[in-house]
């Protein structure tokens, strides 16, 4: 009878043991290899392991945050698996938030650089990171504002307790976050430097927590005191990085030493050997899922010995079913604005956002966030939701950095062929109740060479609108080559162009990616050329000189995703021009018989272009390309002038490099398909076919003159690109092949880095 009792007190303190035991899981920092930790939790879930606590760092801050905010682990790899996901990772911003009415004119730019006044100091500021932070701002803000509200703002009110790591950054120190806005917590501890921007909690820069600790297991145990820990790391040990490595380099810098021993005593440690996995490879979920819940399957045996206790999975469905349910809706009355210090630019963000509604929705605030980071004006803008008890609505905290007055662009264009050109802009900004920008940019080349200098006025009445005024010298050069596919005999220019004019132009948003121009220009153009193959140095060329006012009503809707080599997106324009000037013919001195003269003109031209792209699956997408003129516009003078002041039709990059007659009409309608093949989010392959079709064609008559053909169509002429390209960030890397249906070269092989865009012409 006595040792049944003892047994039955054994057995008493151990099921007593075994129901008190408390489990705290403890995941480690490791870019996308830290999607091991779903595999992890995976499979405790499916063996009824309970987890009590969570404690992590950068991704496993991420993943941990996601559990303790309710997510299941399916939902967890459909976000991760999604669009979304994939905008806020990269900083891109979908198509239907890119507002085209804020965007500058389009220029070659690679990297901006702000100028800051300090201690009397115009200092350079680089750039702080490589991926824009608006993206995840908001999106941290949209799936975590209703869990920070059921929690009030203390992490031990979760669905499962939860600690985060960060470091703040002036001192080096560890920071545990434990309450506040769970978002902002997440955000701040997966701030991996350079590639993200750190953001100020409580006072204090706080970069990413791997910095300092990698692996907060002592959190757990000082902060929880659980009675086991499971620990999951993903961390190879650093390896040594080449010199040419930099993300090694920073990988390395960043997860410094950290001790990621877990004494048997305290629990089991899975490690999850995912090397060949890289920081920022996150469509390799499917494989790193698997390979956490490979290693945790290998000890789910130990684990279930480790830990007699079991959950009832019914029991945690209907508990995370219930955490759910007291998540208010995300909707939002009041706002408040941080950082700007006048009251009318705070009357006027707030205002941009309301509209004079007492209650907006999570998608009417993204849709107008998206419209204010659009504004040049705006550098960045962290949201933060504060749930109002009393009003029952989130009220909307804006923390606004306003854009540095200053700023320097630099960019261009790296060929293999004689088409090189640097770029250099500077901007000067005022933000009042208005938006003032002044603005120049200067390009210089052999090819290209411009000057630009002008200002843009925003006024944000009711039906905003812009008021515009610039004045741009051009100049091109256009050399012939030879018919060698790899290399070029440049020979002196046979086609200069020298243009200078004044624009002026009113503008207003029509809807998101759509914007309506009224323009007057100015325009004041001479084409140096010669109108025979052979000449020499000591031949003067012929001129033409055509000055001209020009009237136009323009439609543009855009919502491309690269300003070259796009893969998403469309883009309309419509354009009516009235032209008015005069033609005035220099002769040269490689024809005999000609004499100066003065010919007035006036037309009416209609233009448009159309351009969309389209995914037929996840690697596979196409487009078209549409574009006509027609024109009341009459023959110059001579075949070569006539042809020179022609619309073209410049598809691919490096057609908007040459001047080939074939593409040139007063009349045409001209299009093509395009077929890409996406291997991920920066790097495609494009082939690209045009057929271009003139009406009532110019030809090249007696005496060099322009005589138009009697046949409603011309002749078609064809050109086309094949052409593998990466989008680095600060501006495309090409290598493609492009064919033009013409005399001479046809083919042209070349690498490019950069963009092939120009200033604007008056015509």
């Amino acid at each position: 009878m006595r040792k049944l009792f003892i047994i039955s007190l054994i057995l008493s303190g151990v099921l007593s043991s075994a129901h008190g035991q408390k489990v705290g899981l403890v995941l480690s920092g490791g870019g996308a290899r830290g999607l091991a930790h779903i595999g992890v939790i995976k499979v405790l879930e499916a063996n009824n392991i309970p987890i009590d606590y969570i404690t992590g760092t950068s991704m496993g801050a991420i993943i941990g945050g996601l559990y303790a905010a309710g997510y299941t682990t399916a939902e967890m790899e459909t976000l991760f698996r999604s669009d979304e996901f994939y905008f806020w990772s990269t900083g891109k911003i979908q198509e239907e938030y890119r507002y085209f009415f804020k965007q500058p004119e389009e220029n070659p730019g690679w990297i901006d650089l702000k100028l800051q006044r300090r201690e009397n100091k115009v200092k350079i500021l680089p750039p702080t990171n490589i991926i824009p932070q608006w993206q995840m701002d908001f999106t941290f803000m949209e799936m975590m504002a209703a869990t920070t509200a059921v929690s009030g703002g203390d992490f031990n009110k979760l669905f499962v307790p939860f600690r985060c790591i960060a470091t703040e950054v002036h001192r080096n120190k560890q920071v545990i976050l434990a309450k506040g806005d769970v978002g902002e917590a997440i955000r701040a501890s997966m701030t991996f430097p350079l590639f993200f921007k750190p953001i100020k909690i409580n006072g204090e820069l706080l970069f990413d927590g791997g910095i300092v600790n990698n692996f907060p297991h002592d959190v757990m145990k000082e902060t929880f005191k659980p009675d086991i820990i499971i620990g999951s790391k993903v961390v190879p040990d650093p390896k040594t990085a080449e010199a040419d490595d930099i993300i090694q380099q920073i990988t390395n810098m960043v997860q410094r030493p950290t001790d990621y021993d877990l004494t048997p005593e305290d629990g089991i440690m899975l490690e999850t050997d995912v090397q060949q996995v890289g920081l920022l490879d996150f469509p390799k979920l499917d494989f790193v899922v698997e390979a956490g819940q490979k290693t945790t399957e290998a000890l789910i045996d130990s684990i279930k010995k480790r830990i007699p206790r079991r959950v009832d999975p019914e029991e945690l469905a209907r508990k995370r079913e219930s955490f759910q349910a007291r998540k208010p809706a995300l909707l939002f009355q009041n706002i408040q604005v941080e950082g700007v210090e006048d009251p009318l630019q705070r009357k006027y963000i707030i205002n941009s956002i309301k509209h004079n509604k007492n209650v907006f929705t999570v998608e009417v605030f993204k849709k107008e966030y998206f419209k204010l980071i659009a504004d040049e004006q705006i550098r960045s803008i962290r949201p933060i939701a504060m749930f109002n008890n009393e009003s029952g609505y989130f009220d909307v905290h804006l923390i606004v950095e306003p854009e540095t007055r200053g700023e320097i662009t630099i960019g261009g264009n790296i060929s293999t062929k004689p088409i090189n050109q640097g770029f250099a802009s500077f901007e000067y900004r005022l933000f009042k109740n208005r938006s003032y920008t002044l603005y120049s940019n200067l390009y210089f080349g052999r090819f290209y060479s411009s000057f630009k200098a002008g200002t843009r006025i925003d006024v944000p009445s009711f039906r905003p609108y812009y008021l515009a005024g610039y004045l741009t010298y051009n100049r091109w050069d256009f050399f012939s080559s030879s018919n060698e596919l790899f290399f070029e005999d440049v020979r002196p220019p046979y086609i200069i162009q020298n243009e200078t004019n004044f624009r002026g132009e009113i503008g207003f948003p029509w809807k998101r990616h759509d914007k309506f121009s009224l323009g007057v220009a100015g325009s004041w153009a001479r084409d140096s050329y010669y109108q025979i193959e052979k000449f020499t140095k000591a031949d003067q060329p012929d001129k033409t000189d055509f000055n001209a006012v020009i009237v136009t009503g323009d439609y543009e809707k855009n919502s491309l995703n690269q300003k070259q080599y796009a893969t998403e997106g469309f883009y309309n324009a419509y354009s009516l021009q009235y032209i008015a000037g005069a033609e005035k013919i220099i002769p040269g001195t490689t024809l005999g018989g000609q004499v100066a003269s003065k010919h007035y003109h006036s037309y009416v031209m209609a233009k448009t272009s159309l351009e969309r792209y389209f995914r037929v699956n996840r690697r596979l997408g196409g487009g078209f390309r549409f574009d006509g003129v027609l024109s009341t516009k009459k023959d110059f003078q001579n075949y070569t002038s006539t042809m020179l002041a022609a619309p073209g039709f410049y598809p691919t990059p490096h057609s908007k490099a040459l001047f080939v007659e074939n593409f040139h009409a007063p009349n045409f309608v001209a299009g093509g398909l395009k077929a890409l093949y996406i291997f991920n989010g920066d790097m495609h392959f494009r082939i690209e076919g045009y057929g271009f079709l003139p009406f009532f064609q110019t030809l090249r008559g007696p005496d060099y003159k322009a005589v138009r053909s009697d046949e409603f169509f011309g002749k078609v002429s064809f050109q086309g690109l094949a052409a593998l390209v990466y989008q680095t960030g600060v501006g495309p890397a090409s290598l493609a092949l492009n064919y033009y249906d013409k005399r001479g070269t046809q083919w042209f092989l070349m690498f490019n880095f950069g963009y092939t865009l120009f200033n604007k012409r008056g015509l």
